[in-house]
């Protein structure tokens, strides 16, 4: 072994991860056409970038820190404004069978939670959608948010405590006789 980094393929890589980083950035961003715009840009700087990487940390970390770094430079710009999307719209489709009243009520949920996830700060949304979300590890996380892991764990646990803080003054959630989860708004 001479210590020389192999370089993976481009295809591989792409084939690999361009369905997660779109996730990630659409619920970074919250607009399904962006994501996929700011998708093709990580694409195309994990290409330009890939001779040059060290291989310092994993490909996934690599590229969620490229896609990071476009989406926050997306919305750097003071035109650009988030907009609201379900999480249900990100994830896989809603049961059919499930009643009307359930599909409207996990609606406002996610309403509600997407709201409070859009209004957090940058770095605070980018923790948390990181790592509760996506899954990643706190280290990953740190990574990519380029902070120490001290500082990635600071930012997620207060995500949390905003959100819970945000949806306990803005919503009640509940079980109803039938065991199904509610959520109404509080006044």
């Amino acid at each position: 072994m001479n210590g020389e980094v192999v370089q993976p393929a481009f295809r591989a890589i792409a084939d690999d991860l361009a369905q997660s980083l779109r996730r990630y950035l659409e619920r970074y961003v919250g607009d399904p056409a962006v994501a996929q715009d700011l998708s093709q840009e990580t694409l195309m700087r994990i290409n330009q970038g890939l001779p040059s990487f060290a291989g310092r940390s994993s490909i996934k970390t690599w590229a969620f820190s490229i896609a990071n770094r476009v989406a926050a430079d997306y919305l750097r710009h003071p035109d650009r404004r988030l907009h609201i999307v379900e999480l249900d719209e990100v994830a896989e489709p809603i049961d059919p069978d499930r009643a009307l009243d359930e599909k409207m009520m996990l609606g406002e949920m996610n309403e509600c939670i997407r709201a409070v996830i859009d209004s957090l700060p940058d770095s605070y949304r980018a923790a948390l959608i990181l790592h509760d979300i996506e899954g990643l590890s706190a280290e990953q996380t740190a990574e990519i948010c380029a902070c120490s892991l001290a500082t990635a764990k600071i930012r997620i646990h207060r995500a949390r405590l905003r959100l819970k803080e945000v949806l306990t003054k803005r919503c009640e959630f509940y079980r109803d006789q039938d065991n199904v989860f509610r959520c109404d708004r509080k006044a």
